[in-house]
Order: C-alpha cells, then sequence, then structure tokens
C-alpha cells in the first residue's frame, strides 16, 4: 500500500542532511516551554510525533535576543543555556532517525505580550505601528542593527552545538526579517531601506552570517509568499527575495499571511474554511526558479493531498503540522496503508492555536493526549478487565468507548438515535464546518479498532441497567437547546431554536433576528446561513463581539464573511423577549431598552441546558458513575472527548475507587 505514496515517503537531501520522507512538522508554538527552555513536556510533545515517523520535526521559534520575547512562552537561544534542553531533544528525535530543526526568531514589532503584563519596546526598521497588536515600535540603529545579526548567528552556534540538524530564519508572517523587506514598513533612508537591495540586506547579511556559524548544519529561510494584507509582502517580492538568498541556504519553506493584521493573521493557522494545500501553487512559482528544495505548508491535512503536491512537482517536502497534532502516527499509519485509521485534523484550531492564544499548552479536541504525552501515554491492557456502559454516542461517549475497550475492558456503547455523533452532526451543518464532521468518522473508527460494541437505537433506562448490572457507568447523554426562562415571548410571535432551524423543522420568515448569547460558533453560522439564504439577519450578540469565545483566526474570518453578508452585528444585546414583530433587547451594561422592530422570525442561540434525568436517578446506585460533557455541564466538544477520555483512565483504579464523578 505504501507504493501509493512513492513520493511523500522517499528521501530528500537537504544541504548536509537526508530526511528520511517528505513529511514535515513546522515551527508551531505550543505553550509547553518554561522559564524560556526546553523541558521534559516539550521533549516528549515532540517525541511522539518523531516515534509516530515524521521526517522532520522544526522546533517552535527561538528567541535570537532579550526583545525577542513575543509571548511568555517562547524558547531563548540568547545564552548558553538553552544547549543542554535542546540537546536533550535533539538526542530524543534522532533516536526515531528524525531530523530537527531549530527556528531562529525576532518578531520585530509583533509583539503579543510581556512577561509581567507591562507593554514591551518592539523594535523594527522603522516606528511604523502594528494595526493587530497597537504597538508603536522603536526604529533600530545601525548598531543594533549589527548585534541584532550577530545575535542571530551566535544562536544558531547554539543550536548547532547541542546538535540539531540545521536552523530556519523565520522571515515569515511579518516579523523582523520581512518587516525589513516591506516598503510600507521599512521607512529607513540608509542602506537598510530604500531599494530592494537595500530591504534585502538585514536578510542577507543575517543568512551570511548564520551561515558561517551554522558550520555544517543545514540553514534554511522561512518566508511569507503573500502576506494578505493591502499593506503586506507581495510574492513578487518574496520571490525575488528567495532567488537572491538561494546561494546563502539549503532550503526555503513557504507559507502565506502575516501577524500585522487581523485578515492576513487568519493564514498562520488556516481554519477549516480555507483550501487544502492553498500555497502550494506559489510553492511551484518558487520551485520553477531555484535550485534548492522547497518547502510547502498551509491546509494540508492528509497524505494524499501531501503525496499530490509533491508527485505534481510544486513542492520537495509537505508541512502537515497539525495533522500530526492530530494523530501522531499519521506518518506511520500512511507509510503502513492505513488510510482509513488517520484520525484526520478538522482545522477546527480550538485546542491547538485556540490553546496558546489563552496562554495554555497544545493539544487537540480530537486527541486530548496531544501536549499531555506524560499523563496519557499509549493505553496500558488492565489486569482487571470491567463492564462498562457508556451511555450517549457524542463526541464524549465514543471517546470513553473507545478508550475503555482499548485498555481492555468489556465497553457497550448505547446510542438512542440511529446515529453516533451527538451535536457534531448538526454543527457539520453550519456554513463551511461540514469538516467538523470528521470528528464523528474519526471516533467512529477509533471504537470499531478498540473492539467496544455500539448498539444505536438503544434507549437506557433504570431496568435496563439494573438487566445489565455493569461494574460501571459513562453517562455522556449530552444536552438540549436552551430556551431562557427570564424571556418573555407573547403567543403571536414565531421563536426558534437553532436545533430546529439546522434540522428544517420550522419556517423561517425573511427577516430574522438571531439572538446569541452563547458567542460561539452556533450564532454567527446561523446568521450566515441565514443571510445566504436571502433573509435580512441582525445578529444580537450577549457579549463584545460576534464569535467572542472562538479562536482568534477562525472569529476573524466569520467576522469578514458576516461583513460581506451584510449580516447587522448588535453586541452588548441581552434578550429580554418577543411579540408578533419586535424583538426586546437590553444593553446589558447599560440595561437601556434596545427594540428590534419588523422581525418575523427569533431565532434563538442561548445555548445548551445539560440532559442529566439518568444521571440524577443514578444518584444512588451502587456502581461507579462517570459524568462527561454536557450532561455534567454545557460547553463544547473538546471538554466532551476529554472527559470521555479521562473516565476511561479512571476504570484502572478498580472497582469501588474511582470517583462517582468526574
Amino acid at each position: 500500500m505504501a507504493a501509493r505514496l512513492e513520493n511523500l515517503f522517499s528521501p530528500l537531501r537537504v544541504g548536509s542532511v537526508t530526511v528520511k520522507n517528505r513529511i514535515l512538522s513546522t515551527g508551531h508554538d505550543t505553550s509547553l516551554p518554561t522559564d524560556g527552555k526546553v523541558n521534559d513536556a516539550l521533549v516528549a510533545y515532540h517525541e511522539a510525533r518523531a516515534r509516530g515517523g515524521a521526517g522532520l520535526l522544526v522546533v517552535q521559534v527561538v528567541g535570537v535576543h532579550e526583545s525577542a520575547r513575543y509571548s511568555s512562552h517562547i524558547l531563548m537561544g540568547d545564552t548558553d543555556d538553552c544547549i543542554p534542553g535542546l540537546r536533550k531533544l535533539a538526542d530524543t528525535v534522532h533516536g526515531y532517525d528524525c531530523r530537527l530543526f531549530v527556528q531562529l526568531f525576532h518578531p520585530g514589532r509583533e509583539i503579543m505580550e510581556s512577561n509581567d503584563g507591562t507593554l514591551p519596546v518592539a523594535y523594527a526598521p522603522s516606528a511604523t505601528p502594528s494595526d493587530r497588536f497597537h504597538m508603536i515600535p522603536r526604529a533600530m540603529s545601525q548598531r543594533f542593527i549589527a548585534h541584532m545579526i550577530e545575535c542571530y548567528a551566535a544562536t544558531a552556534r547554539r543550536a548547532c552545538e547541542a546538535g540539531v540538524d540545521g536552523v530556519e530564519i523565520v522571515a515569515s508572517h511579518g516579523y523582523l526579517p520581512a518587516q525589513f523587506l516591506n516598503p510600507n514598513v521599512n521607512r529607513r533612508d540608509d542602506q537598510y531601506g530604500g531599494s530592494f537591495e537595500n530591504r534585502l540586506r538585514f536578510l542577507k547579511e543575517t543568512a551570511v552570517a548564520v551561515r558561517a556559524a551554522a558550520g555544517d548544519a543545514v540553514v534554511g529561510l522561512r518566508i511569507s509568499g503573500d502576506e494578505k494584507d493591502p499593506a503586506g509582502l507581495e510574492e513578487a517580492t518574496a520571490l525575488e527575495a528567495i532567488i537572491a538568498l538561494q546561494g546563502d541556504i539549503d532550503y526555503v519553506n513557504v507559507i502565506a499571511g502575516t501577524s500585522a493584521s487581523l485578515g492576513g493573521a487568519t493564514h498562520i493557522v488556516p481554519p477549516m474554511v480555507i483550501d487544502n494545500a492553498y500555497v502550494a501553487p506559489f510553492a511551484a512559482t518558487v520551485k520553477a526558479k531555484v535550485s534548492i528544495p522547497v518547502f510547502v505548508a498551509g491546509r494540508i491535512n492528509q497524505p494524499q493531498d501531501a503525496e499530490q503536491v509533491i508527485a505534481s512537482g510544486q513542492a520537495d517536502m509537505c508541512g502537515m503540522t497539525r495533522a500530526m497534532i492530530c494523530d501522531p502516527e499519521m506518518a506511520n499509519k500512511a507509510s503502513e496503508g492505513r488510510f482509513d485509521d488517520i484520525r484526520a485534523c478538522i482545522g477546527c484550531n480550538q485546542a491547538c492555536i485556540g490553546h496558546f492564544h489563552k496562554g495554555y499548552p497544545i493539544s487537540c479536541i480530537q486527541h486530548p493526549e496531544t501536549g499531555r504525552e506524560r499523563t496519557f501515554g499509549a493505553p496500558a491492557q488492565t489486569d482487571t478487565p470491567r463492564r462498562v456502559m457508556v451511555v450517549g454516542g457524542g463526541p464524549g461517549g465514543m471517546k470513553a468507548a473507545a478508550t475503555a475497550a482499548a485498555h481492555g475492558h468489556d465497553v457497550t456503547l448505547h446510542e438512542a438515535s440511529p446515529r453516533l455523533g451527538g451535536q457534531a452532526l448538526l454543527a457539520q451543518l453550519l456554513p463551511g464546518r461540514s469538516e467538523f464532521g470528521g470528528i464523528v468518522t474519526n471516533l467512529a473508527r477509533e471504537i470499531e479498532l478498540s473492539g467496544a460494541t455500539v448498539r444505536t437505537h438503544s434507549e437506557v433506562d433504570m431496568a435496563m441497567i439494573a438487566s445489565e448490572a455493569p461494574d460501571a457507568i459513562i453517562v455522556a447523554t449530552g444536552g438540549k437547546p436552551l430556551w431562557p426562562k427570564n424571556a418573555e415571548f407573547g403567543e403571536d410571535s414565531h421563536v426558534v431554536d437553532a436545533w430546529q432551524v439546522l434540522r428544517e423543522q420550522v419556517n423561517v420568515g425573511q427577516s430574522v433576528v438571531v439572538a446569541d448569547w452563547r458567542c460561539d460558533w452556533v450564532g454567527v453560522g446561523l446568521a450566515e446561513m441565514l443571510a445566504q439564504s436571502g433573509c435580512h439577519v441582525r445578529l444580537a450578540i450577549n457579549g463584545l463581539h460576534a464569535g467572542e469565545l472562538l479562536p482568534f483566526y477562525v472569529r476573524d474570518l466569520q467576522a469578514a464573511r458576516l461583513h460581506t453578508l451584510g449580516v447587522e452585528v448588535i453586541p452588548y444585546a441581552r434578550l429580554y423577549g418577543a411579540d408578533a414583530d419586535t424583538v426586546y433587547l437590553q444593553h446589558s451594561v447599560s440595561e437601556a431598552p434596545m427594540l428590534i422592530e419588523g422581525v418575523d422570525t427569533l431565532v434563538l442561540a442561548q445555548g445548551n441546558d445539560t440532559e442529566s434525568t439518568l444521571l440524577d436517578q443514578l444518584e444512588d446506585y451502587d456502581a461507579d458513575i462517570f459524568a462527561v460533557g454536557d450532561c455534567l455541564s454545557c460547553r463544547t466538544a473538546e471538554e466532551a472527548v476529554y472527559e470521555g477520555m479521562k473516565a476511561a483512565w479512571a476504570l484502572e483504579r478498580g472497582p469501588g475507587s474511582a470517583p462517582r464523578i468526574i
């Protein structure tokens, strides 16, 4: 079967090293490091991907100077203290015949936070503000520029002394070298500004210095082609820079987007609405002009897509970072032809970059073991198999059943409806969210491989439980749409809920108000769907802005889609009630009334209420009882899956020792 992906699994020579296949984990923040150094958690994270068959891992950005601390979780390489941790990481990764590169990084003006909460001093070629972080940088002096180039070289030397295989200069996403290249940012009138040759000078001198410091190690460049911003770098400038630098670098790694604007930043980790492998055409343009290997990333989530990119000659290696966040064993499974066993990334961004933006370690809503490798490793077979009943076949129940059965327990999953999937089956119906349904496909395959028994059309009650007498019960009965009890709806009002709309159980009029309390995917998704169908939509949000709880890049792209469709967004809007043609709202801060007249239909997106009837009935039942997901407290698929996994692991403590509810 592996012959089907013969290009993806062929070796590649990059400078002085040979990479065993064309699967790359690009440099990405994990929030795992502590005190700016590699720790055991970061080693375990990368070890899982190396063991899983990746050919090349690029470690997250390593700051070259104290002023490079753009977040509180950055790795730092400005002193020799970084060497022991990088050496341990390199030794670990090399044990799996996997190569390791380190990114050399300075953000310039793109600083998102400091260590102590004060506003830091940012440095850039010129004092050109950054729209996204509202940062006005200090222009670098020529002396500081020279010192910064030395810092890049010194960090490269330390990394190579630690035994890494190569270093990658980060000129992507509008960071410091890209700021020098960009005439809209670089306003200098000395030898580092003005003409293209002058604007390239910083990056050129940095590459030469890094090459000298790195010795025989690989030296690469990561750069955005199109920064996807009106004031950003364009492909023509990026291409010219790559061509000019190819004598100083061993490869180029191309991507899209910039950190400098909200629109450009969505391409740092593109959500599921972005096309797969959408940067590959630019990679092909680069490949036609240079003689060095070309790497590419950007929504390449499946090995078949990567194979096509490489087979067609568009690039030499594919970044598949989120694919391996979701399934660390993706490469091994693909090489063995086990394509159905691959847990495919769905591009939700919720627990990977979403965690980073909240300051938490990286994970995955489908694979919560990611980022927690030291706590949840490979499931060990239990010595005391137990009969486990899982009630509810949504993502939480599915993960619980698959994990418990993989541990060796006798598991039966009961789902009252005809299909597994729970609310994920509704989520996939929202515009641009069809890929979310992949969580159901992936978890169903995990259940199949685990050997758990699945019974659909099976509604569990206390009589069934008494008859089957399981040793443990995992309750995952989910939730149901919440109709606010404090809102007043007149008999002549037309009020429906989100589930009814998605199931096409109701008719919706021309003029619609979506009352969005949760501020997540449901309200914005419904607003987009109804606007696409021709409705005049007003989205009334009991929050600050549309999609407030969504990952930033998902939120901002969704805001653009709503704006394009003409959806009117009303923030700070608490639902008060409705009558025949008026929706009554209250400003959530001033408490002033807010009336919307001429309304045909009010659509409720008010979150969920727990479906906990069975859980309440089990209060005094003599067995180990676990509650996971919305039946415990209504949240998201991430919490449901994580709690399902934890419940299965808790079974290992044996009868009578597990908590009643987790």
